[in-house]
């Protein structure tokens, strides 16, 4: 359970509160200096702060000292103020140092419940963004908190100073050319050129020529003498990508440069040492291509010298959210999007999506959500990833939380029905202008009003 720190004076608030608020791990302080402790001691994600504490009950002076002291000890710490004063320039003179939101007493269980889950929603997501960031500041810029990819980490880091080839094993869209520049980065080759190509989308008649290049007259349409990939690569890395799909005939050539470092261009009469890392990858079983004469032995065990497997994103749960925000970040700012993190129902799909594009496919899915959203909040809708089982989605059972997504779906869809005709808006919805204007800021939706 999530450890919840509440900072009130009063008993009977301290118990209705833990009442109200029992999903979480609930710890009490009554003052600024019991708070400051259970800060330093618990590091909650998120507090409720009562600005009338002790000795300055009467007014909020003690509360917004506390807040401060809060936020410069954690200051990613969410604090939701508690007040019970009717004056707003409080709440929002606490908002201005930083809390996270406001609540006016009397407490209603199930609104507190609601800013304070979203709360924990908002301060995990960001929490998860600051690892992300650290792991893309690593070496390997490779994303993700799950075991399989930090063990991937660590082969990575054993093996990219050494000259070993490299064969990187794993479904279409998981990263593997990602996997292979992370390789590259790490090692000492990281300076030098990484050449990437793809044996799949090259006509058989051509990649010859792209992997080792021709001479001036060749063959028709060799107007000069032209370098190849091997040799644009010197000093760093080649990944070649989708090995499984070389021509046999070719495969003896590479085997011949694997082995002894040297090439010879299309119409040459001269070989050219060269000293290139390679890294290749493949979506196919090549041991059964081995054994049905489709793929060369001697080639195979050569660039299989050490394997790496990179797993689906099916099988990488915990990672899939840290992506979408990732991918999120990025995609808001090129296309100038105001959307910065994912509603309660995008989470639920996102986990629940089985992804069998893996991460191109949650890549995609995000770029277009961050294109359609309207709010700051990224939806199910805006992913395109409305259907669910029962067994996969679990509907929200606190209306006021099923009431605000069904109504934030109604706007942005009418909306878009009436190409951001405002009135035209409000008559589908069988509301009225002020109405839709009221409901836009209440749930933050960037409509161009």
């Amino acid at each position: 359970m999530e450890k919840l720190l509440i900072v009130d004076d009063d008993l009977g608030i301290q118990k209705q509160l833990k009442w109200s608020l029992s999903d979480y791990e609930v710890v009490f302080a009554q003052d600024r200096e019991s708070a400051i402790a259970a800060v330093r001691r618990h590091e909650p994600l998120v507090v409720t702060l009562d600005l009338g504490l002790p000795p300055d009950t009467a007014n909020a002076s003690e509360g917004l000292a506390t807040l401060q002291e809060i936020l410069a000890l954690a200051p990613h710490t969410k604090v939701i103020v508690i007040t019970g004063n009717d004056n707003h320039d409080v709440a929002l003179k606490a908002i201005e140092l930083g809390a996270y939101d406001f609540y006016q007493k009397p407490v209603d269980g199930d609104i507190i419940n609601v800013i304070v889950s979203r709360a924990f929603g908002l301060a995990s997501l960001e929490q998860d963004n600051r690892s992300l960031k650290s792991f893309a500041g690593t070496d390997t810029g490779i994303i993700g908190n799950s075991a399989s990819i930090d063990r991937m980490r660590q082969m990575i880091q054993r093996i990219a100073p050494t000259e070993i080839t490299v064969l990187l094993l794993g479904e279409s869209g998981t990263g593997k050319e990602v996997t292979a520049k992370a390789v590259h980065n790490v090692s000492n080759r990281a300076k030098k050129p990484f050449i990437a190509i793809n044996c799949a989308s090259i006509p058989e008649t051509l990649l010859e020529s792209e992997l080792f290049g021709f001479e001036k007259g060749a063959f028709t349409g060799a107007h000069k003498t032209t370098k190849g990939k091997i040799e644009c690569a010197q000093g760093g890395t080649l990944f070649l990508d989708e090995i499984g799909d070389m021509p046999f005939n070719l495969q003896a050539k590479l085997l011949r440069f694997l082995q002894e470092k040297v090439i010879e261009p299309i119409g040459g009469r001269q070989e050219i040492p060269v000293d290139v890392r390679v890294v290749c990858a493949t979506n196919q079983h090549l041991q059964e291509m081995v054994a049905n004469k489709d793929f060369r032995e001697d080639l195979y065990y050569r660039i299989s010298e050490i394997t790496l497997d990179i797993p689906p994103l099916r099988d990488r749960e915990e990672d899939v959210i840290i992506l979408a925000q990732f991918f999120l970040q990025q995609y808001a700012k090129d296309y100038k999007s105001n959307a910065k993190s994912f509603a309660d129902d995008a989470i639920q799909a996102l986990k629940s999506h089985k992804w069998p594009g893996n991460i191109r496919e949650l890549q995609n899915k995000v770029k277009s959500s961050a294109i359609m959203a309207l709010g700051s909040q990224v939806t199910a809708l805006d992913l395109g990833l409305m259907a669910q089982t029962d067994e996969t989605y679990e509907l929200s059972l606190n209306l006021r939380t099923v009431r605000e997504q069904a109504e934030t779906t109604a706007i942005q869809k009418a909306y878009a029905l009436t190409d951001g005709n405002m009135s035209k808006t409000a008559a589908l919805l069988g509301i009225t202008r002020p109405t839709l204007y009221s409901l836009i800021e209440k749930y933050g939706l960037a409509l161009s009003v």
